[in-house]
């Protein structure tokens, strides 16, 4: 299989956008294609868009819906409660079933990076009858990343612990450079920005807003609080049901710090995946082999043969 040359200047070409009045948010959508139902939710600091490389090819063979989280992009910024509650996993997993109901889909598979991955990771314990298959870019279950934390991961991983930080403190001094925090922040381990396309850098500027800042912070002290309550009340108790695939950058801190298939057997039974010569963003540095793989484990028989006839 290989990735199709959909992707152009305009980003998330062929989709159509509309917001979705959920029960504690509006959230932006995108949504094309016709076929099995396919979620797509994005990671920090980003925003649907991260799956523009791949969502138009995607949408050739399913119903593709990507979503800005709430707190991201184009989507609301409720108010995080004392306790954080409305930036818990779970409060994003809501939000992602109140989508999926709204177009009319019961039941679906998702794919999630980083952040998205453990909105999906919540989901897929929550309501298992619902999530069909699961696919994680570039984590390892929450509980294991809060409970192993070793110096090297902490250093490049500071983010968790200074974002968790009550506020304002962590929000004055990142909304003191916002173009500088975000580009800091894309340049995982020096890489380089250009795995990013020019159109996408921009999405990724524009939606780095005091507001959307002060939401990621409640993202992470939902993370390390409530979050991590759930998860260890899981621990042990709880398993995905549905088939998962793991992917992870070989160069990313996930690759580098852990053993991502070790740490996710403790969560799931029916598990696969493999390392990718990346970084932490898979899919707009990789989107061929992201593609690949996303076919190989979303696609059902019939698809599959489709692709390998289209293939000979």
């Amino acid at each position: 299989m290989h990735l199709l040359k959909s992707q152009g200047p305009e980003l998330m070409q062929g989709f159509r956008r509309e917001k979705v009045q959920t029960r504690g948010a509006e959230i932006e959508t995108a949504i094309a294609g016709e076929g099995p139902p396919l979620l797509l939710i994005h990671g920090n600091p980003l925003t649907l868009v991260s799956w523009h490389k791949i969502a138009p090819s995607l949408a050739r063979h399913f119903t593709v819906i990507a979503i800005d989280l709430r707190g991201y992009g184009d989507s609301s910024k409720p108010d995080g409660g004392d306790d954080h509650s409305a930036y818990t996993f779970r409060a994003m997993g809501e939000d992602a079933f109140d989508v999926m109901s709204h177009f009319g889909f019961t039941k679906f598979a998702v794919a999630g990076h980083d952040r998205g991955a453990r909105v999906a990771f919540r989901m897929a314990l929550d309501q298992p009858d619902r999530v069909t298959r699961m696919a994680a870019l570039d984590i390892v279950p929450t509980h294991t990343v809060l409970t192993e934390v070793t110096m090297g991961w902490g250093l490049e991983s500071y983010h968790w612990f200074f974002m968790a930080q009550k506020a304002p403190f962590p929000e004055k001094l990142i909304g003191a450079d916002l173009d500088y925090y975000i580009r800091y922040k894309l340049n995982k381990k020096g890489v380089g920005l250009e795995i990013f396309s020019a159109e996408a850098m921009e999405e990724y500027v524009r939606c780095t807003t005091h507001a959307q800042i002060h939401a990621v912070c409640e993202d992470y002290r939902a993370t390390v609080t409530l979050d991590l309550a759930m998860d260890t009340a899981d621990f042990g108790e709880c398993k995905i049901e549905c088939p998962v695939l793991v992917l992870w950058g070989t160069n990313s801190h996930c690759g580098r710090h852990f053993k991502p298939l070790e740490a996710w057997s403790d969560w799931a039974d029916d598990l696969r995946g493999h390392g990718i010569p990346t970084g932490h963003y898979p899919a707009e540095h990789r989107p061929d082999l992201v593609y690949d793989s996303f076919m190989d484990f979303f696609a059902d028989p019939a698809q599959k043969e489709l692709l390998e006839v289209g293939a000979q």
